[in-house]
């Protein structure tokens, strides 16, 4: 039985601009390119460090 993963919707509300390049990585990880830019990603460990590293510039939503 395939059981439906958790995902969280990430959306990018501050510019990249002045940001340290690892911060700048975690960002282009998630699936986000620009700011205002909203995706949906699995609730996963790795994706939550990445989530974590750089909450100062996202918005999270369940």
């Amino acid at each position: 039985m395939m059981t439906e993963q958790k995902k969280i919707k990430v959306t990018l509300v501050k510019s990249l601009i002045g940001t340290i390049g690892s911060h700048r990585n975690c960002v282009r990880g998630l699936g986000l390119r620009h700011r205002e830019h909203t995706v949906e990603v699995l609730d996963t460990p790795e994706n939550r460090g990445m989530i974590n590293k750089v909450s100062y510039l996202l918005k999270v939503e369940s």
